[in-house]
């Protein structure tokens, strides 16, 4: 008899999931259900190329569909209310009811709403799937203001796109700078400088109390006092991992879903991916819930093998990437806990350096703006396990070659 994969979620996740279930030898039917009216599309150019208008929504798309229709796979557009862990099926808010032999869930993360007077007026927008760009298309327009409130890289990146399109920004901070929750000073001061230097208007030590406007937003209000004009309010300040169906059935939660080397939850029968995962990370030695596209497609990999009952071990460095402008940031690595930084190139008047971070004696992560070498270099570096000298790293005389030779 046929055996059923139901993947819940149809996220880059799932993308991944399902041409890997098929690379290693899943032969029978494979059901994706997703909440969206879209087969799984790249969530990074949200902020930048489609909400610039220079990438189509087709063009998002991860696969195309000619590729889910050749593997025999079926979608379902809908959303699971429960799963059944005893008796192996999931119930759809439909009314439905589906068996599964084994599944996987993908459910990724969802924005951190704002609950403030006013919130609820049109014009105030978040970011995290096609139809908010969408949203915000509609409010944008060359010569209007636009409030961002939260100074991360969503936000950041979000701004950037505006500023490009001619409007007026500001981006409202709570804390003391911009990206304090993942970079040190360095890089914040450089970000900011850019902005400035773009005409974004970066304001930190400041908290929105509230929204005006008569049916769609007008003004952003400070609890200091501050008032700012605004057609567009777009919020970005962070995400939650969707683990209520996985808390439900029983499955351990802890800060995201609580997943083994192999991907496995507590339930037998179900893996995790992707963003509401929580994984052990060898490296540095400590439990994390990544928010990474290249993490969800590794964790994919190996959980499409753990499926097909073969034994796989996910252990790979976190990276990311953001776009602003014409800036490349690309990360290796995770530097929290750094105890010293070393910069390679001209932070302060320039577009292109790279920091990294030493614990003690040891590298442990690096960020590289417009210094994709520096960055391959980091990957294998930290991938292996490796270590190099900060003097050497700070030494622009040096080649990216000679520093791979001096690793070790």
């Amino acid at each position: 008899m046929s055996k059923t994969c139901i993947i819940i979620g149809a996220s880059h996740a799932a993308a991944q999931l399902i041409a890997s279930l098929r690379q290693e030898g899943w032969e029978d039917d494979i059901l994706t259900i997703g909440d969206e009216p879209h087969l799984p599309y790249h969530r990074p150019p949200l902020s930048k190329a489609y909400l610039a208008g220079d990438k189509s929504a087709e063009e998002l798309a991860i696969r195309p569909a000619s590729f889910y229709e050749k593997q025999s796979v079926g979608f379902y557009q809908g959303r699971v209310t429960r799963i059944n862990p005893d008796g192996k099926s999931v119930s759809l808010e439909d009314g439905q009811e589906l068996a599964y032999d084994k599944l996987a869930i993908c459910t990724g993360a969802r924005v951190r709403k704002i609950q403030l007077p006013g919130s609820d007026l049109s014009g105030i927008h978040y970011l995290r799937d096609m139809s908010d760009v969408q949203g915000i298309k509609r409010d944008m327009g060359a010569g209007k203001s636009a409030v961002i409130i939260g100074g991360g890289y969503i936000g950041l990146e979000t701004a950037a796109s505006l500023r490009e399109q001619g409007m007026n920004v500001v981006v409202l901070e709570m804390a003391e700078r911009i990206l304090q929750r993942v970079t040190p000073p360095e890089l914040s001061e450089f970000y900011t400088r850019v902005h400035t230097e773009h005409g974004v208007s970066i304001q930190t030590s400041v908290s929105v109390s509230r929204f005006k406007g008569n049916g769609h937003v007008e003004k952003v209000i400070c609890d200091d006092g501050q008032t700012f004009d605004a057609d567009l309010v777009v919020v970005g300040i962070g995400v939650l991992p969707n683990v209520e169906l996985a808390q439900e059935a029983g499955i351990e939660v802890d800060n995201g879903i609580v997943i083994d080397e192999s991907c496995n939850t507590s339930a037998p029968d179900i893996v995790a991916v992707g963003d509401c995962t929580n994984h052990f990370d060898k490296t540095y030695d400590c439990r994390l819930r990544l928010e990474s596209v290249p993490n969800a497609n590794e964790q994919a990999k190996v959980a499409a093998a753990t499926l097909c009952g073969k034994k796989k071990i996910y252990h790979s460095l976190p990276w990311f990437w953001s776009d602003q402008y014409d800036l490349k940031l690309q990360i290796a690595g995770l530097s929290t806990n750094f105890t010293h930084i070393v910069i390679r190139g001209d932070k302060d008047t320039g577009h292109s350096f790279a920091a990294f971070y030493f614990k003690d004696d040891n590298l442990i992560a690096a960020d590289c703006v417009n210094r994709p070498q520096e960055f391959m270099l980091m990957k294998k570096i930290l991938g292996a396990g490796q270590s190099i000298k900060a003097e050497y790293l700070a030494d622009e005389g040096k080649s990216v070659k000679e520093l791979m030779q001096l690793a070790g």
